[in-house]
């Protein structure tokens, strides 16, 4: 039997994979919708796990001893690749619902003057922050987006992610939010995973509409989504809601327009101040991200929703902000959180969902089996994939992550490190 050994890239769909042995084999089963308050602690494990794969697809899930003796498996012996998986935990491949891979390089300046004192939003007032990665975007190829993007994705995979979602946002005109979307549909093509699209035109007003914001809005409303739908770019728009950013008025002009033009919504919201989520919550979005300041009444507006609550810890880390996402307000009042690592140059620069679950659990009182399923099956609802991604299912796409534990709490409470084996993707 071969042994699963670090690699970053799929395995050959050529043949059946029947993995077995694993000591455990986190399946997230459960029911169809997203996973809230103790469901998420109900995870799937099964002892001596084994997983049968073909065609992309996992066909059967149980424990080694089940699908050795199950009936197909023996008329296909012949055929099958047996991987023995012994000293390794099986999970879904992460879902990181929630980056921003296409920029031109790291934001070292606002690193040391953040260190030396400078907060976040005097840092953006001075002409850092996300508007210091403008230049560097709108003068670079395509190819070269398309390259740092696919070496990002390569890095998440290494850590066990297997589908992500990729934003533009920091070309901040026209062409340079196209070629972003460009970038990020040929890094795709070359990655074994899944990755989604999002327009985030609506990062930051740029600098040269600084007076006229209403202006940019016009642009990103009439021309950026229009032109972004019609050439299938991205599945999703996004706004960053916030103040010097985006007022709620003005976000919601953005998201009633990708709704008009066929594309689904999203939002940051919540990261620096409080804003009223009801006038965002008309668009119907798949989720809304950051949420660090939400009332008690947005609280018990998002458990009665639909719309995932994505939380994105590492900003808190990078920035030292003073305080945490709510996870366990969110959670204890039945609304359905995810995690994502947030990936950017800026304020969260990791590809390491490990560990976000590490922060998760640390810092925001996250169970480890919350902090899983926050990361897999709710991270795919993040997504609108959960009929295909997040759980170890049959019929589902064969996204496997396989870490060297033998516990799969081991997997947030080993931080700084990766311990990720490899990875199966399984998608068409």
């Amino acid at each position: 039997m071969k042994k699963v050994k670090r690699n970053p890239r799929a395995q050959s769909k050529a043949a059946p994979l029947l993995f077995v042995g694993a000591t455990q084999l986190v399946t997230m089963r459960g029911g169809d919708g997203p996973r809230r308050g103790n469901a998420m602690r109900e995870i799937g494990v099964i002892e001596d796990g084994a997983v049968l794969v073909s065609g992309g697809k996992i066909v059967a899930v149980g424990t080694t001893k089940e699908l050795r003796g199950d009936a197909w498996v023996k008329k296909h012996r012949r055929s099958l690749q047996e991987i023995d998986c012994a000293g390794q935990v099986i999970i879904p491949g992460f879902v990181d619902s929630h980056t921003h891979p296409v920029f031109a390089g790291p934001r070292l300046v606002d690193f040391e003057n953040r260190i030396t004192g400078a907060t976040y939003e005097e840092i953006a007032a001075a002409g850092g922050g996300i508007r210091s990665s403008i230049a560097g975007v709108r003068e670079s190829s395509e190819a070269r987006l398309a390259a740092m993007a696919l070496a990002a994705f390569e890095e998440m995979m290494s850590f066990g992610t297997t589908t992500i979602e990729a934003k533009s946002g920091y070309g901040l005109n026209l062409d340079a939010e196209l070629k972003s979307l460009k970038a990020i549909r040929a890094a795709a093509k070359s990655f074994p995973g899944t990755v989604i699209a999002t327009l985030l035109g609506a990062h930051v007003i740029p600098p040269e509409y600084k007076s006229k914001p209403d202006a940019y809005v016009r642009i990103v409303c009439e021309e950026m989504i229009p032109k972004v739908a019609k050439a299938k770019l991205a599945q999703f728009v996004d706004v960053f809601c916030e103040r010097g950013a985006f007022t709620v008025e003005q976000s919601e002009k953005i998201l009633a327009a990708a709704v008009k033009n066929g594309l689904k919504v999203r939002a940051h919201v919540g990261q620096l101040s409080e804003s009223k989520l009801q006038g965002l919550m008309q668009f119907g979005p798949v989720s809304l991200d950051h949420l660090d300041f939400v009332s008690d009444a947005d609280v018990k507006r998002l458990a009665n929703s639909s719309t995932i609550a994505t939380l994105v810890p590492g900003a808190n880390y990078f920035l030292a902000t003073k305080s945490y996402p709510p996870a366990r307000k969110l959670i204890d009042a039945g609304v359905a959180v995810a995690l994502a690592t947030d990936f950017n140059p800026g304020s969260s620069p990791t590809a390491s969902m490990p560990f976000i679950l590490s922060l998760a659990c640390t810092q925001m009182k996250m169970t480890p089996a919350e902090a899983l399923t926050a990361a897999t099956i709710n991270g795919a609802h993040a997504l609108g994939l959960a009929a295909s991604k997040g759980s170890i299912e049959a019929g589902k796409d064969a996204d496997l992550a396989f870490f060297e534990v033998d516990d799969y709490r081991e997997i947030a409470y080993w931080f700084g490190g990766n311990r990720c084996a490899g990875v199966v993707v399984g998608s068409e």
